[in-house]
Protein backbone atom coordinates (compact mmCIF):
# COMPACT_ATOMS: atom_id res chain seq x y z
CA UNK A 1 0.00 0.00 0.00
CA UNK A 2 2.60 2.18 1.22
CA UNK A 3 4.40 1.10 -2.04
CA UNK A 4 1.52 1.98 -4.32
CA UNK A 5 1.48 5.25 -2.69
CA UNK A 6 5.14 6.18 -3.06
CA UNK A 7 5.04 5.23 -7.17
CA UNK A 8 2.14 7.04 -7.61
CA UNK A 9 3.40 10.65 -5.90
CA UNK A 10 7.12 9.51 -7.71
CA UNK A 11 4.99 9.32 -11.22
CA UNK A 12 2.89 12.39 -10.02
CA UNK A 13 5.88 14.59 -10.09
CA UNK A 14 7.49 13.02 -13.39
CA UNK A 15 4.63 13.81 -15.00
CA UNK A 16 4.36 17.41 -13.80
CA UNK A 17 7.99 18.40 -14.80
CA UNK A 18 6.54 17.44 -18.57
CA UNK A 19 3.76 20.20 -18.36
CA UNK A 20 4.21 23.27 -20.39
CA UNK A 21 2.44 26.00 -18.33
CA UNK A 22 1.01 29.02 -19.68
CA UNK A 23 3.70 32.49 -19.09
CA UNK A 24 1.56 35.37 -17.21
CA UNK A 25 0.82 36.76 -20.61
CA UNK A 26 -0.88 34.18 -21.78
CA UNK A 27 -2.91 33.93 -18.96
CA UNK A 28 -3.91 37.10 -18.65
CA UNK A 29 -5.17 36.65 -22.42
CA UNK A 30 -7.04 33.96 -21.67
CA UNK A 31 -8.36 35.40 -18.67
CA UNK A 32 -9.55 38.26 -20.87
CA UNK A 33 -11.36 36.92 -23.30
CA UNK A 34 -13.46 34.32 -20.85
CA UNK A 35 -14.59 37.83 -19.10
CA UNK A 36 -15.54 39.49 -22.34
CA UNK A 37 -17.28 36.69 -23.66
CA UNK A 38 -19.58 36.16 -20.12
CA UNK A 39 -20.11 39.85 -20.49
CA UNK A 40 -21.30 39.24 -23.99
CA UNK A 41 -23.42 36.12 -23.21
CA UNK A 42 -24.87 38.08 -20.18
CA UNK A 43 -25.80 40.93 -22.20
CA UNK A 44 -26.87 38.97 -24.89
CA UNK A 45 -29.32 36.60 -22.63
CA UNK A 46 -30.55 39.23 -20.96
CA UNK A 47 -31.66 41.60 -23.80
CA UNK A 48 -33.93 37.94 -25.10
CA UNK A 49 -35.08 37.32 -21.42
CA UNK A 50 -36.15 41.35 -21.93
CA UNK A 51 -37.84 40.79 -25.24
CA UNK A 52 -39.42 36.98 -24.46
CA UNK A 53 -41.01 38.64 -21.01
CA UNK A 54 -42.11 41.88 -22.96
CA UNK A 55 -43.82 39.57 -25.62
CA UNK A 56 -45.43 37.17 -23.24
CA UNK A 57 -46.97 40.42 -21.40
CA UNK A 58 -48.64 41.46 -24.73
CA UNK A 59 -49.95 37.79 -25.35
CA UNK A 60 -51.24 37.35 -21.99
CA UNK A 61 -52.40 41.41 -22.14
Amino acid sequence: MIGNTSKFLTDVKVELKKVTWPTRKDTYASTLVVIVLVLVSAAFLGGVDVILSRLVRLILG
